[in-house]
């Protein structure tokens, strides 16, 4: 017998699967940084994958890399600021790889600007990306799971700002903020249909996003800063990202797991 906190009986053989094999996967701005990884990694352990981002370019040379390891991944034009594209993407995967049982919610933007110089447009261009966007996918995700009967597993990446501030990053932060909130709220109303929804809150990770800033001074010395003066990689993700979309995190739901190398436990 098992019970909260405790341990698991003598003799007892714990395992968990991370193979994904006769999984669909959806993922979200796949085109580079974490969503290629994501993509990647997803593959790997065997799910089909379609891969959704604006730039097709790009889409396809991550499945080109896929097809190369005998994976199988369709790349597709989406714009998750437009609802109609977001609904008609999940129509030509479904339509050509299967039913969506796994959605990686990724996609998203940063803006380094101070809140007086922020205009309205480029408010609205994150929060319209990072919450309405993310909010828009795992709703269409959500609706076909519920009508499929087969649960599903929803993964959005939120990020250590969603929890603190640092100047020039306001928005971003509080689009983040709204993510882990979105996570928590879409767990508890689809808890019973056996949909589990999760975040990853990833801490300072070197993508095509950021790389700019840490090579410059000011970038240098934020890392200098850290816990451990070092920026993480998006392979660094892998481990987390494949529990939570494997049978390995049956009996969680509605969690945020950061994934920062100790960042937040220091000011920045």
């Amino acid at each position: 017998m098992l019970c909260a906190g405790g341990g698991t009986p003598a003799g007892a053989v714990v395992s968990a699967s991370y193979r994904l094999d006769g999984k669909t996967a959806l993922v979200t701005g796949a085109s580079r940084g974490l969503g290629r990884r994501f993509a990647l990694t997803l593959a790997r352990a065997g799910a089909k994958v379609a891969l959704a981002a604006r730039n097709t370019a790009e889409l396809e040379a991550v499945a080109e890399k896929i097809e190369a390891f005998d994976g199988r991944a369709v790349p597709f034009a989406m714009d998750v600021t437009d609802a109609a594209s977001v609904t008609a993407t999940f129509d030509a995967a479904e339509t050509d790889l299967g039913p969506i049982s796994i959605l990686i919610n990724n996609a998203g933007i940063a803006r380094r600007k101070w809140i007086t110089d922020t205009e309205i447009d480029e408010f609205d261009a994150v929060m319209n990306t990072n919450l309405r966007g993310a909010w828009v996918a795992a709703r269409e995700a959500g609706q076909r799971m519920i009508r499929h009967g087969d649960g599903g597993k929803i993964v959005n990446i939120a990020s250590i700002m969603g929890f603190r501030v640092l100047p020039l990053l306001s928005v971003y932060s509080i689009s983040k903020a709204a993510v882990i909130q979105m996570t928590k709220a879409m767990a508890i109303e689809w808890a019973r249909y056996d949909i589990q929804v999760n975040a990853i809150a990833p801490g300072y990770i070197e993508t095509d996003m950021n790389r700019a800033y840490f090579a410059t001074d000011a970038g240098r010395a934020h890392v200098e800063a850290m816990p451990r003066q070092r920026l993480g990689a998006p392979e660094d993700l892998d481990g987390v990202m494949m529990m939570l979309v494997s049978d390995a995190s049956r009996f969680i739901t509605g969690t945020v797991i950061t994934v920062d190398d100790g960042q937040t436990l220091k000011s920045v």
